[in-house]
């Protein structure tokens, strides 16, 4: 049985992780699994290895890292042949990792995600068109509503999928190099799914794979996280990734 490598990054956040692990511990004893468990920040934990199935590599960092640095620092120490990047806010009611493992036995997909919903059940906003400054100015005025994507019964296949959950090919994410650790917080995500496209791998979401992601939404309320957010939103439009998508889009349009 292939292994999975789980990395996980907490950033104070113990009491949700226990929540998560005791989720794998319960629905996933079927996969082969390791957790890498990343403290962003100094914190006690009141679990170990010892209350679950599966093995956990504990990672603490002495000054706090970005998602790309944490989870490429993970993904260092991972040993599966699948690597998936997972939020501590996730909640499991099932195993999501087999079906997503059979989309990536397409050769041509280079990252597989579930169908995530929020805690009432509705489908989150996880699959997106690739961001451009004039859907975001729509959006930023209340245009541009609804989601990108239908989400049915079929596997869809957008440009990118948010970093809440994503599970890789070990040697696509290799390729790859990782994610882009200009990026501090958000937009990794986007980037890593731009530069797949760019190698000519397909984005996946199945929707017969389902989580929960009990959203915390930083950005919206905290000036700091903003910053980031508005930061990494403007690296992105000034990067060879999305010039590159945008050129070739425009040549595919008028050819």
């Amino acid at each position: 049985m292939q292994k999975i490598s789980i990395s996980i990054v907490s950033h104070l956040q113990s009491s949700l992780v226990k929540l998560l692990l005791s989720d794998i511990d319960s629905f996933c004893s079927n996969s082969n699994i390791e957790v890498i468990l990343t403290l962003n920040l100094p914190e006690k934990i009141s679990f170990t290895e010892q209350h679950y199935f599966f093995p956990i590599i504990t990672i603490k960092n002495p000054m706090p890292l970005g998602f790309a640095a944490n989870h490429n620092q993970a993904f260092a120490r991972a040993s599966g042949q699948y690597f998936c990047v997972m939020n501590p806010d996730i909640r499991l009611n099932n195993d999501p990792f087999q079906p997503l493992i059979a989309c990536l036995q397409d050769s041509t997909i280079g990252v597989a995600a579930p169908l995530v919903l929020n805690e009432n059940g509705q489908q989150e906003d996880s699959a997106r068109c690739f961001p451009t400054p004039l859907k975001i100015m729509c959006k930023a005025f209340g245009g541009c509503k609804g989601s990108d994507y239908v989400v049915k019964e079929e596997t869809v296949f957008p440009d990118w999928i948010a970093g809440m959950f994503m599970l890789f090919p070990r040697e696509v994410f290799e390729r790859l190099s990782g994610f882009n650790q200009r990026y501090f917080l958000y937009y990794e995500d986007v980037d890593l799914c731009g530069r797949l496209a760019l190698q000519g791998y397909k984005v996946a979401l199945s929707p017969e794979a389902q989580v929960v992601h009990l959203a915390r939404r930083e950005s919206r309320r905290n000036a700091k996280y903003l910053k980031w957010h508005l930061v990494s939103m403007l690296k992105f439009f000034v990067s060879s990734v999305f010039l590159k998508i945008l050129w070739g889009r425009l040549i595919k349009k008028h050819s």
